[in-house]
């Protein structure tokens, strides 16, 4: 479908509105009633690692507009509809107000701020056995700066993640390709007994997105010592 470039659009926006119109996955969200195409990415994620299972408490940081929390909801049995299986629960986190989502809890809630981990922990009844994030900072249009930003995130996600997983945990963050993320890789292998980098179809192709995903949380790792 190709988009005319209306008076006042700038071509970018045409741009943009004629690839939403003919992303497939847009048009399956809006059939199945996921609130974002980004809910595919969690889902085609879990459908190789397998961690949102009926019963799991499960934490999703920078959870707007819910698409992701909705996918959680769904697999851990939140709301209760597949009988004889566990209730899991589910914790949104964002900044601005999300529309509520049945089956989950929505928290107006800065995650870096002091206590958020033990908000999140009262909220749950005890510790997760996910945290995921599909967070980004605003676009600058300077992709080593955005790099760098969404990277912040990330290791402010990791951090946060390790204060509220339990053992055997898993950590799903967004990163852009740049090569930023070597520290953080390097802490995630020290804490969690695998690390992969994953590219799930629903990721566009022209997108520099990938996740990390890591599983088998072992706990914070101690601080190195003075040398």
């Amino acid at each position: 479908m190709r988009v005319k470039t209306a008076k006042g659009r700038k071509l970018s926006s045409t741009l943009w509105l004629e690839r939403q119109l003919n992303d497939p996955y847009v048009a399956r969200a809006r059939a199945e009633g996921w609130r974002s195409r980004a809910a595919f990415k969690l889902i085609e994620i879990d459908d190789r690692f397998g961690f949102l299972k009926p019963g799991a408490r499960v934490v999703d940081l920078g959870c707007a507009p819910g698409g992701w929390t909705q996918v959680a909801v769904a697999r851990v049995n939140a709301l209760g509809e597949r009988r004889g299986r566990p209730v899991g629960r589910v914790i949104g986190v964002d900044l601005q107000p999300v529309e509520a989502i049945p089956g989950a809890e929505i928290l107006e809630l800065d995650f870096l701020a002091e206590g958020a981990d033990a908000v999140v922990r009262e909220r749950l009844g005890g510790r997760a056995e996910a945290v995921v994030s599909d967070m980004a900072a605003p676009a600058s249009g300077h992709p080593p700066t955005d790099h760098l930003r969404i990277m912040a995130l990330c290791e402010a996600a990791a951090e946060f993640a390790m204060d509220v997983l339990e053992p055997g945990g898993t950590f799903v963050a967004k990163v852009l390709a740049g090569g930023a993320e070597a520290s953080l890789v390097k802490t995630l292998n020290r804490a969690f007994a695998r690390v992969a980098h994953v590219k799930p179809p629903a990721s566009r192709k022209d997108s520099s997105e990938k996740y990390l995903v890591a599983t088998g949380f072992r706990g914070r790792p101690a601080e190195p010592g003075p040398a």
